[in-house]
């Protein structure tokens, strides 16, 4: 059973940062591309970025500069630290895992970031 447990998300202003992270229950963490998606209210979930088994990444357009993602294979854990958040920014956000011989998806339950004065 694989599970994905997201922390880090809350309540920042215009500018500020945050960093989340995503733990995996996964026996071969490296067997698993990994990402990050949002979904703000009324809008589809939407790929912020993805970090597949050989680390190589890639941003949406409109986080490109601004967000890092990053996993730590001892910690079974993937990052994302965001700076210069803005208001467009505010969204449930949500770990995924993709087993690329399995084909299957996995999902976390989500954490809510909001960019607000």
């Amino acid at each position: 059973q694989v599970q994905l447990v997201e922390s880090g998300g809350g309540l920042v202003q215009p500018g500020g940062s945050l960093n989340l992270s995503c733990v995996a229950s996964i026996t071969i963490f490296s067997s698993f591309d990994l990402g990050w998606y949002r979904q703000a209210p009324g809008k589809q979930r939407e790929l912020v970025a993805r970090i597949a088994r050989n680390s190589s990444t890639i941003y949406a357009d409109s986080v490109k500069g601004r967000f890092t993602v990053s996993r730590d294979y001892a910690k079974k854990t993937m990052y994302l630290q965001m700076n210069s958040l803005k208001p467009d920014d505010t969204a449930v956000y949500y770990c995924n895992a993709y087993h690329h011989i399995r084909a299957t998806t996995y999902w976390g339950q989500g954490t809510q970031v909001t960019v607000s004065t």
